[in-house]
């Protein structure tokens, strides 16, 4: 249901409100609160005396919105989609990861605009409704308490391989208390935690770039120039059609998940608009540095069906092809640092959209409180859902578990729609009422919006495709359903008050 318009007046709004006081004038309730917890964000003015603190650099932006781009995702998960795509997983990469461009330019568009915690959860309730603001906000939620728990898990199973005398579950554990005592810190540890493993990967991923380059190009010792052999022999390359490049589409897609986080970070920052704005100006070297050259690196030197990418990963294979010493230990120490540092953004970035929701009136109001600067009662209680999750890991790995795996499994692609719509109608009204916030704008305005949303529907169409694929959108749909009910629900309660 779409917000009415601010009301016409005979009596212009005194001189020192902002547009979006204005605009809050004639707005529900829980509207009203999106704006506050924006300003709250910016300026500070939390709840039960508490507030947030700005305690992020702009060098921790910087590294978090570099590292955030370099996952497990692209360490183990390109593996399945080389295998699926062949050579053409570079042109997979190239796809989705344009389509990602396009959403971090919208999101930094209503972030640079609007910083706030709730980030595209307040963007949505403004544009949408604050029955939108619930459903992406409390699924982005979910989505990364999950995921806390599954890069969790893939953290304690690298380190049960170099100690396979210890339990998974005790690792779980050390990492989880680790973490959850960084984030219940000052939010500045939070940022030297990230700035530390971002420069790690990035560090990791610049040396792979490196010595790939120089073995396509046969000036490392032993090596000689491939050329394009392993392009096109071996199948071409398309070597298993177009329904391979498809599932590799599909693989790709969700392995850039996580750079929203930069824009929910960005309020706790002493700039945000300046930090958001680079974050997404930068996002294209990024994306195709990382990820699409390090496919085409890979795809180049060695044969995509090579079956030491399938045993050790492409990464792994890579280096082991190259005679690098220790390759496979020290790709496990940079998958370990990415689960690691995956871990710790995660939690981060679900405290901050709970303790958003709560402000906003849209959860319990005694898990609102802040101190020190910290949303301190939501960090424990995304950290203890995740480590829930993990308990059902272990107990029902193939109910509970795999259940909670399907309902956020396509979660991403929610978020992204909402993203979306939320740009569309935020655009204009910020063209015609408060244009100077556009630091950021999105590229041919409307056009490329549109082709991201036609976007997401064809990757929504291709998982239909796919038995695993559409039992997780499945279960995201009915949980999206859930939520939209109850948010319904909750705006219509509001709005009769």
């Amino acid at each position: 249901m779409s917000r009415p318009r601010p009301r016409e007046t005979a009596v212009s709004p005194a001189p020192h409100l902002t547009y979006w006081d204005r605009y809050d004038m004639n707005r529900t309730p829980s509207s009203a609160a999106a704006s506050r917890e924006q300003t709250d964000a910016v300026q500070g003015a939390g709840q039960d005396g508490g507030s947030l603190s700005n305690g992020l650099k702009q060098r921790h932006l910087s590294m978090i919105a570099l590292g955030g781009v370099i996952g497990a995702g692209l360490f183990v998960g390109s593996r399945e989609g080389i295998a699926a795509a062949g050579p053409s997983i570079v042109l997979a990469y190239a796809v989705s990861g344009a389509l990602v461009m396009l959403i971090m330019r919208m999101l930094g568009e209503m972030a640079a605009a609007n910083p706030a915690s709730g980030s595209f959860s307040v963007h949505a309730e403004r544009s949408i409704g604050s029955w939108a603001g619930f459903t992406v906000g409390w699924m982005f939620t979910a989505l990364l308490c999950v995921a806390v728990a599954a890069e969790a898990l893939g953290a304690a199973d690298v380190m049960h391989q170099w100690f396979p005398s210890t339990q998974p579950w005790m690792w779980v554990l050390v990492f989880m208390v680790i973490f959850t005592g960084t984030n219940l810190a000052a939010v500045g540890n939070f940022g030297e935690f990230e700035f530390w493993f971002a420069t790690l990967k990035v560090a990791a991923i610049g040396i792979f770039l490196v010595l790939g380059v120089l073995a396509i190009l046969g000036l490392l010792p032993g090596t000689s120039a491939p050329g394009t052999a392993h392009l096109t022999g071996d199948g071409g390359f398309l070597p298993k059609g177009v329904d391979g490049l498809m599932v590799g589409l599909l693989a790709s897609v969700f392995a850039y998940g996580g750079l929203e986080t930069v824009t929910i970070a960005a309020a706790e920052s002493k700039d945000p608009v300046r930090g958001v704005a680079s974050a997404v100006r930068t996002a294209m070297w990024r994306i195709a540095l990382f990820y699409v050259g390090s496919m085409a690196i890979i795809v180049t030197v060695i044969p995509w069906s090579a079956p030491s990418i399938a045993k050790s990963g492409p990464y792994v294979a890579v280096l082991d092809y190259l005679k690098i010493p220790a390759a496979g230990q020290i790709m496990n120490v940079v998958i370990l640092v990415a689960l690691l540092s995956a871990v710790n953004a995660n939690i981060y970035g679900s405290s901050r959209m709970a303790y958003s929701l709560i402000s906003r009136g849209q959860g319990p109001a005694f898990l609102g409180k802040v101190s020190g600067g910290v949303p301190r009662r939501a960090v424990l209680l995304c950290s203890a859902f995740g480590f829930i999750a993990v308990l059902f890991s272990f107990l029902w790995p193939t109910t509970l578990f795999q259940w909670l795996l399907n309902m956020v499994g396509a979660a991403v692609l929610v978020v992204w729609g909402f993203i979306a719509v939320a740009q569309l109608r935020m655009r204009r009204r910020l063209e015609r009422e408060a244009p100077e916030k556009l630091v950021v704008k999105m590229w041919a305005f409307p056009v490329l919006t549109w082709v991201a949303l036609a976007g997401i529907v064809a990757v929504l169409m291709l998982m239909l495709r796919d038995d695993n694929q559409r039992i997780q959108l499945l279960f995201t749909g009915g949980f999206g359903v859930v939520l939209t009910v109850i948010g319904l629900i909750r705006q219509r309660a509001l709005s009769n008050r």
